[in-house]
């Protein structure tokens, strides 16, 4: 099950654990996250738009960002010992995990649009890039965020088109800093490093594309 819900330029997907959701992780390229033995906690499910749910999603795998479609980079930071994952929670949707991610701008480098938006999201600039998706993680807005989020950017975007990238934090944790690089608005109130159950349980998945597993 899942809800969905809009805050500032983002769209979240809010997913209750279900016997359709996936229950462990594969290695992130030749980077193996540790798996550990978590308890399961039910999810609280609180959005703006909480009248849309699975039945007006829908996703695919492309090579190319097809037309119509906003383009959107993802960053799952892993922290030195490559055994947790970098989440945050969001400002204005309490109880709502997610990792840093945005719209890249036209023409630019998709690395270079992932490392300003973990820059901008959490103040981030000591980071090493591992890997990335593959493919282009397609995926139409449900109706009524489809129209509030075009009339907010002056577009017509059908959905987005998300590719995820992997890198290892390499700084120090006081570099860490939810206000950012001063350049954007806040959107994070608190962080932690999170195992990858943990992720998959609590994390707010923008395209339900488990990313995770594509890397």
């Amino acid at each position: 099950m899942a809800v969905t819900g809009v805050s500032g330029n983002s769209l979240f997907y809010r997913v209750v654990v279900s016997q359709s959701y996936p229950t462990k992780l594969v290695k992130f390229a030749s980077v193996p996250l540790e798996l550990q033995q978590l308890p399961r906690k039910p999810l609280c499910c609180s959005c703006d738009d909480s009248s849309s749910s699975l039945s007006s999603f829908t996703a695919l795998s492309t090579e190319t960002p097809p037309d119509g479609y906003r383009r959107n980079v993802g960053i799952c930071l892993i922290n030195s010992s490559k055994k947790k994952i970098f989440a945050a929670t969001r400002i204005h949707i309490p109880y709502t995990w997610q990792m840093p991610q945005g719209g890249a701008d036209e023409g630019e480098d998709l690395i270079n649009a992932a490392l300003r938006e973990l820059r901008e999201e959490t103040g981030v600039t000591s980071a090493e890039f591992l890997a990335e998706t593959p493919y282009w993680l397609t995926y139409d807005f449900p109706l009524k965020v489809k129209q509030k989020l075009n009339r907010r950017w002056g577009t017509n975007y059908k959905g987005q088109a998300q590719k995820w990238f992997l890198f290892k934090f390499t700084g120090k944790e006081e570099e860490i800093n939810l206000l950012g690089d001063g350049s954007e608005k806040p959107e994070f109130n608190e962080w932690r490093w999170m195992f990858p159950e943990q992720v998959l349980e609590r994390v707010l998945w923008i395209s339900r594309s488990q990313s995770m597993n594509k890397f």
